[in-house]
Order: structure tokens, then C-alpha cells, then sequence
């Protein structure tokens, strides 16, 4: 078993084996999903995240390299950002279903290893869905659940917006509901920084990673990677009279052209909670989605087990709960 580093930016070549790793994996593990979009997978391989440096990997007999489809694949991101230097995002470790069992996990995870601890890391986290292979191999490398979340998932039916009302702005006494496509608005960027901030008082367990500092430049910088890599993204905000976002939610198409979305941030500012505004900028999202892009039929998000006020909202838009995941971590 060969581990190939992969260099900055990757061939496409490498993409489309990245991409056949991706591919056979999720068409075992989650086969109800949409498959892997190769304009996702090449921004996200080709396009530096803005929090710091990523290292990638491929495994197989020849290593992987490119020249042939690999066994598996690793991505690691080391944040470089203020505060969070000890620690790092696995953001992809995956095996070819017909190679596991063959040690090529383990031979990728050490690697990682080697990596973090080159680097002075002393702990990584990683996304893993609850009850797949990749929660038994991560517990059985030393790796605990410390966000136990869930999957909620919001079907868009076809004709969505001009079968349902929400295709209108739902009423908000005291708010105007605007929307930002891509980009929020210089002049809105300080505000909706601000509002940013409250989500810091969103669970996050016992993760090593600690919040950032929310600048409007931080925000455009993020919002800009989307772009950068292929996605579309749209924020819905309710604002105030006196120009404050009160609360906001964002929906990111990694691929424009693609079926599916994931819903982002959505936060209602303390002082304005207990209005519905929750409710009203994530139905409202729902149907601006819709009308840009009209072949959308799936949204999902992540909700913490204990932030029960989101998962209320949830439910009120008929979000339905798909399948448990958490933020596993460890300590090196």
C-alpha cells in the first residue's frame, strides 16, 4: 500500500480519481444521496479554504497518483487562523468499498497522524455520519462523538414557488426581509457580521476549535471562497428600520447546476427573538432558492441534539430528521 501527496492544485486527472473514490463510496453508504458533484469536489480540491492549509492524499497500489482509480483518499485542513493553530479539520478520509478491510484506512489515518503531529497539532475533528463505517473506524482509532447532531432534510417540490405562498414575504411587523445572491452588500457587511456574532451562543460541545471574531472582511472572505469554487449562495435577512440584521439564514449550492443545497447559518440576534423570524427568513430562503434555481428539490442542515429552539423551527417548516451525525474528535 502506497500514500501519494497530492500537490497544490490537483490535475484533473487526480480530481476524476478523487471524484471515483467519492463516487463508489457514497453510492454504498448513502445511496439515497445525490452523488458527489464533480464541480464541488474540484473547488473544494483546487481552491484554498480561507482558515487555513490543506494537505491531501491518495492510497493504492501505485499510490493513487492519478494514473488509475485509487483505493482511498484524505484531506486534512490545518487552520492557520488566530487561536486554532493546535488544532485541524479532517475533512475527508474514504475508502473504496471493495478496499476496505485491506488496511488502507489505517495507512491514511497514519499518515494524517504524522501530519498533525509534525505540525504541533494536538487534536483533529471530523463530520461522520452516525451508524456507517466511518463512526466504527473512528472510534476504534480513539475518536469520540463531542456534537452529537442530525441531518434535517426539506424536500422542494417542482412549481414550488408558484404553488406555495411563501413565494411571498411572509409578514414580519417592524422587519423587511431582503435578499443577497452571492456577496452581502458592502453596506450590509458590518451588520450581518454582527449578527455573525450570535452564533456564539450555538452548542458546540467539547470542540477544540474555538469561534472567531466576526469582521465584515472575514465574511466576504468565507462568502468569496463559495463563489470561488464553483457554488452558489444566498442569504436571507430580516432587518430593521435602523439598519440592524436582526436574523439571517444562508443557502450554499456547491453546484449551481446541481439538485441539492445545504442550508447554512441560521440565527435570530437575542434581542429579537420570540417574532417568528427564524421561521420567516428560512421559508422565504425556500422559495428564492427556488425561483433561481428551479431544478433545487432537496435542502439539508445540521442541528445540534441540544439546541432543541432550532429544531422546533425545523419542524414548523416540515423539516423532516434524515440521520444522525456528529463532530468526532481526539486528542494526539
Amino acid at each position: 500500500m502506497m500514500i501519494h501527496s497530492l500537490a497544490l492544485p490537483p490535475s484533473d486527472a487526480e480530481v476524476d480519481a478523487w471524484l471515483a473514490v467519492l463516487t463508489a463510496a457514497a453510492a454504498v453508504d448513502l445511496p439515497h444521496l445525490p452523488p458527489p458533484s464533480r464541480v464541488e469536489v474540484a473547488g473544494r480540491l483546487r481552491v484554498t479554504p480561507a482558515r487555513g492549509r490543506p494537505v491531501l492524499w491518495t492510497a493504492g497500489e501505485d499510490g493513487g497518483g492519478g494514473a488509475g482509480e485509487g483505493d482511498g483518499v484524505a484531506a486534512l485542513l490545518l487552520f492557520t487562523e488566530e487561536g486554532n493553530t493546535h488544532t485541524a479539520f479532517l475533512d475527508v478520509l474514504t475508502v473504496r468499498p471493495e478496499a476496505r478491510r485491506r488496511g488502507v484506512g489505517t495507512a491514511l489515518w497514519e499518515r494524517v497522524r504524522e501530519e498533525l503531529r509534525a505540525e504541533g497539532r494536538t487534536s483533529v475533528a471530523v463530520m461522520l455520519d452516525l451508524g456507517g463505517p466511518g463512526q466504527a473506524f473512528a472510534e476504534a482509532m480513539g475518536f469520540e462523538n463531542v456534537l452529537p447532531m442530525a441531518w434535517y432534510v426539506q424536500d422542494v417540490p417542482a412549481g414550488h414557488v408558484t404553488a406555495d405562498r411563501s413565494a411571498q414575504p411572509p409578514a414580519t411587523p417592524g422587519y423587511e426581509l431582503l435578499t443577497w445572491y452571492g456577496l452581502v452588500p458592502d453596506a450590509w457587511a458590518p451588520a450581518a457580521a454582527a449578527a455573525h456574532a450570535a452564533m456564539e451562543d450555538a452548542p458546540t460541545g467539547d470542540m477544540d476549535e474555538r469561534v472567531q471574531t466576526w469582521t465584515p472582511e472575514r465574511l466576504h472572505t468565507l462568502q468569496q471562497l463559495i463563489l470561488d469554487r464553483g457554488g452558489d449562495m444566498i442569504t436571507v435577512a430580516a432587518v430593521t428600520p435602523g439598519g440592524e440584521v436582526a436574523a439571517y439564514t444562508e443557502i450554499v449550492l456547491p453546484d449551481p447546476e446541481g439538485t441539492a443545497a445545504l442550508q447554512y447559518d441560521t440565527v435570530v440576534v437575542p434581542a429579537h427573538r420570540g417574532h417568528g423570524l427564524g421561521r420567516a427568513v428560512k421559508r422565504h430562503m425556500v422559495a428564492q432558492a427556488a425561483a433561481r434555481h428551479p431544478q433545487l428539490r432537496r435542502i439539508a442542515t445540521t442541528v445540534a441534539d441540544e439546541n432543541g429552539p432550532m429544531r422546533a423551527v425545523n419542524e414548523a417548516l416540515g423539516q423532516r430528521r434524515e440521520r444522525g451525525v456528529g463532530i468526532y474528535q481526539i486528542k494526539l
